[in-house]
């Protein structure tokens, strides 16, 4: 582990795909930001378990669910500083992570134009405004990566492991489990009351982004996909443009 510790820290490498604990350190912000603001709201985000209970343990009271809120914040960071994880607590942490989100959007907003133009990675329900687009667009990058890339991709490929062992076959059929999760994260968008219209364009953009996201999530960790998600859909639902 200190070996491990040490080349992480060696100037001139590429930093290497973070653990668990830091991946959930780097994403409690968005975590936050999400529930703390999702009650104000009329909808939230499908893949969404917990904002529904926390507002039941609250018994519908906004300072109780604030507070439980806040509380598992405090718990985690408590978890970590107790387990010797601080260092996924540290600021230069959280603008590295923040930045290498940014540029994985703009790369994949980028490549979308030339595809589709502007979609969001969600369904397209009306946010009105600032503060509900980017609250459901943490929302969105937070648990849909959780579902979709820890959840349907993770597990998957961990059952395609424990099957074919290291080798070619292995590749081949993590690979064609990629295929499949990212189309189901693109079928997702278009069930329920909230779904979009099934639509050809907006079903491929979103399969081939989900793709995108898994390559992030195999090679760079779970943190960096729930970053370039979240903040692909705050440029695609706040700023438009």
């Amino acid at each position: 582990m200190a070996d491990e510790a040490k080349a992480k820290e060696e100037p001139g490498k590429v930093p290497e795909k973070s653990d668990a604990w830091t991946d959930l350190g780097l994403t409690l912000p968005i975590f936050l930001l999400y529930h703390l603001g999702v009650v104000f709201l009329p909808v939230r985000n499908a893949a969404d378990p917990v904002t529904a209970e926390l507002s039941a343990l609250a018994k519908n009271s906004l300072p109780t669910y604030a507070g439980l809120t806040v509380a598992i914040g405090i718990a985690f960071v408590v978890v970590l500083a107790a387990t010797g994880q601080k260092r996924a607590l540290e600021g230069k942490r959280f603008a590295l992570i923040a930045l290498e989100g940014t540029l994985y959007a703009i790369l994949m907003r980028f490549a979308a134009s030339y595809v589709v133009g502007s979609l969001t990675l969600g369904p397209s329900v009306e946010t009105r405004g600032v503060f509900s687009g980017v609250v459901m667009s943490m929302g969105a990058g937070f648990y849909e990566e959780i579902a979709f890339r820890a959840g349907i991709f993770g597990l998957g490929a961990l059952v395609v492991k424990a099957i074919f062992g290291p080798g070619v076959r292995r590749l081949v059929f993590t690979l064609l489990w990629a295929g499949v999760a990212a189309v189901a994260f693109s079928a997702w968008h278009y069930v329920g009351a909230l779904g979009d219209s099934f639509d050809v364009q907006s079903f491929v953009f979103r399969a081939v982004c989900g793709l995108v996201l898994t390559a992030i999530y195999v090679f760079r960790g779970f943190a960096p996909a729930v970053w370039t998600h979240a903040l692909y859909d705050v440029w695609a639902m706040v700023l438009h443009g």
